[in-house]
This record gives C-alpha cells, sequence and structure tokens, in this order.
C-alpha cells in the first residue's frame, strides 16, 4: 500500500522531529540541558529502528509494509536526518552561549553518516540473506544475534552514562522534564500516526505498523553521536541518557499499545 507508505513516512521524518523541538522549547528551562536537547533531536530525526519489525511481527500487524518502511525511511533518512537537524537545532538554540559560533558546527557530521550508512548496509545484507539462505536454523541464529546486539547496546549507554561519576549523568536523577520531554514525542508521535493511519482508512494491520514505525526510533545512531559528540564526561553521559531512556519508553509503550 503506497499510501501507507506515505503516511508512515511523512510522520516519521516531519511529526516526529517537530515533536523533539516542541519539547526542548517547552522544557529548556525546567532542567533539559543543552545535551540532552541535541540528543533528543537526534533521535527524533533518525530512521526507525529494525526492532521494530520484531514488534509488528508480535502485534501480527503488516510485517511486510513494515520492513518496507524500515528500508525506506532509513534510505530518506540521508537527507531528512541532517535537513532536520539543520532545521531545529539552529532554532532551538541558535548560537552557543558566550560565542557567536553555532551549536549546528559541533554536531559530528561524519559519525552520523557512518552510523546511517552501516544501518543501510545492515539492511541490504540481511535483505540479501534471507533472499539467497533457505535455512530454518540460519533464520534463528540471526535473530539471536540481533537481540544480543540490541541488549548489548542498551548495557553499552548505561555504563558509558555511568561511568561520568556525574550525578547529572545518572539516569534515575533527573529532573521531571528529562522524563516528560523524552517520552513526550513516542507518545504523542504513536497517537498521530494512530489517528493518521485510522483518517487514511488503512487496513488495522497497515495502522499498527505504521503506529509503530513513527514512534520506533533507531537509537543506535544518537548514541554513537552522543559519544563522538561530547568530550565533557558528564556532557556525554547527558546525552547518552536521551537514546537509552527513549529506548526502554518505546519498548513499554509499544507492549502497552
Amino acid at each position: 500500500n503506497k499510501f501507507a507508505i506515505l503516511t508512515g513516512v511523512a510522520t516519521q521524518f516531519l511529526i516526529m522531529p517537530l515533536l523533539g523541538y516542541l519539547s526542548i522549547l517547552v522544557l529548556s528551562d525546567h532542567g533539559l540541558t543543552e545535551p540532552m536537547g541535541i540528543s533528543l533531536l537526534i533521535v527524533t530525526a533518525s530512521p526507525g529502528g529494525s526492532y521494530s519489525n520484531w514488534w509488528c511481527s508480535m502485534f501480527n500487524a503488516d510485517l511486510a509494509l513494515s520492513v518496507t518502511m524500515t528500508a525506506i525511511s532509513t534510505m530518506v533518512s540521508s537527507i531528512m536526518l541532517p535537513a532536520n537537524l539543520l532545521l531545529y537545532v539552529n532554532a532551538a538554540f541558535g548560537a552557543s552561549s558566550g560565542s557567536d559560533e553555532s551549536i549546528i558546527n559541533h554536531l559530528d557530521w561524519p559519525s552520523l553518516f557512518i552510523s546511517l550508512a552501516i544501518v543501510i548496509l545492515a539492511i541490504g545484507l540481511g535483505l540479501f540473506a534471507s533472499f539467497k539462505v533457505s535455512s530454518h536454523r540460519f533464520n534463528r541464529f540471526a535473530n539471536r544475534m540481533g537481540s544480543m546486539s540490541g541488549i548489548l547496546l542498551v548495557i553499552f549507554s548505561g555504563v558509558l552514562s555511568s561511568l561520568s561519576g556525574d550525578k547529572q549523568a545518572q539516569i534515575w536523577g533527573q529532573p521531571w522534564s528529562f522524563y516528560i520531554g523524552v517520552s513526550a514525542p513516542c507518545l504523542v508521535g504513536l497517537f498521530i500516526a494512530t489517528c493518521a493511519g485510522v483518517c487514511a482508512r488503512l487496513k488495522r494491520p497497515e495502522v499498527v505498523s505504521v503506529g509503530v514505525e513513527c514512534c520506533y526510533q533507531n537509537v543506535g545512531i544518537a548514541t554513537s553521536a552522543a559519544v563522538a559528540m561530547f568530550d565533557n564526561p558528564s556532557e556525554r553521559g547527558q546525552a547518552l541518557l536521551v537514546p537509552l531512556f527513549y529506548g526502554l519508553m518505546e519498548a513499554v509503550v509499544l507492549g502497552l499499545y
């Protein structure tokens, strides 16, 4: 369904970055720090995560649509991710305090594009392997390796953020604005995407796939960007908290959904 794909891609790259920007705009004066804000913009501007396909298979949603949207959003993100970051980082932060240099200059573009290239390569290799290898044993092995990689990414983010030793970089010691600001794009994005799918008269499995693909982001891109961008351990820890907590939230929210 081309219209379902268009609906999903539109909510992914138009609605989600806007929701991230609005969270920063409302909560930046209530404890949401600059590293957290930049990391949140990267998360909301990123393409869909590969685990969205697993969620769609669990929900008996349109799995083919989910895989197609993940692949397309990843390709489109090579243009839309930097475009959204240029727009919303400048809109949210402008010039850095005490300097005329824009914060956009501190973004590590090579690490972002390398992360995107790795994701695109992984999707391509996965599709090629699925086409060439007709083995249930291989499929089980590939799924286990993917699950293990996802768990290790969560552990890596948690350990690295805790190594700073700063209370501001501890996930459970944050002000209320952090939890609301990071959770809101996921919750509101899921609601808007679901409503858009219903209004577009998509089939129910397609509506679920569109909703999942919209709110389930590739937090690995934001994690790699946070590690590369910030030299200060405290700022790096704060930036890493965003993809870590967003990843936990999207799992809980989709489980309830």
